[in-house]
């Protein structure tokens, strides 16, 4: 677990705000750390702070901070029914509808992501979803089309994950499989290493840095990519 408070901006010393919280929303920011004063948070905010100067909008979750419940449901399972979302997925699918970016925070916890991550992929960003569209990629209402990009966080360095098979695996069972099992357009993942609390400022000020060039590389891919749809209508 990753505790980086003397990194962490004030802002990020509370629950991290939901902001532009509407369907027009281009950038969805879901972090998972139980502590509010993680790095994580710290990329959070970084990624979003530099996401609204590029004139784009951002919603924020928070799972913690929101006290999601990670438990997919029984009635939540594919079914011949009628799939009917529970509230608080409801309320989720309406905060990330729009949404053309999906940036994913998290700590690895023992080779995986936290379980309420999961949980969030589970439940909301797979809802509905069944297995035969996994199977052929087809774009999902929700995801289909779009970019996923995913921040970890390690108290271990790369060189040691990388020794694991971690970080390809990572990439494999989480990333890659996402964007093909939901029918996303691309994806990329950005790593830091040895995020402990000893780490020094200016060690942190780089990976946010890093955290900046990341948010405006992707802003300027979907600005092209919004660019060249609106000249092929016109």
């Amino acid at each position: 677990m990753t505790s980086i408070a003397q990194f962490a901006p004030a802002s990020a010393m509370q629950p991290l705000p939901e902001i532009d919280q509407h369907p027009e929303s281009r950038h969805a920011v879901i972090v998972c750390n139980p502590d509010r004063h993680s790095f994580d948070h710290s990329i959070a905010l970084r990624y979003a702070e530099t996401v609204r100067g590029a004139g784009h909008e951002v919603v924020i979750r928070d799972l913690y901070a929101m006290g999601f419940d990670p438990v997919l449901k029984i009635a939540e399972q594919p079914s011949n029914q009628a799939f009917a979302p529970a509230r608080d997925v409801a309320r989720e699918l309406q905060e990330l509808a729009g949404c053309e970016v999906f940036v994913l925070v998290y700590p690895i916890w023992f080779g995986t992501p936290p379980a309420m991550m999961k949980g969030y992929i589970e439940r909301v960003l797979g809802a509905g979803v069944r297995p035969q569209p996994v199977q052929q990629g087809s774009p999902t209402a929700l995801l289909g089309h779009k970019t996923l990009l995913s921040f970890t966080t390690s108290a271990t360095t790369n060189v040691w994950l990388d020794e694991q098979g971690q970080l390809m695996a990572l990439r494999q069972v989480v990333d890659l499989y996402l964007v093909h099992a939901f029918g996303m357009r691309k994806q990329s993942h950005v790593s830091f290493d040895h995020i402990t609390e000893d780490m020094s400022d200016h060690f942190a000020q780089q990976y946010l840095l890093e955290v900046e060039e990341e948010a405006k590389r992707v802003c300027v891919d979907i600005d092209a990519l919004s660019n060249g749809a609106g000249r092929a209508q016109g």
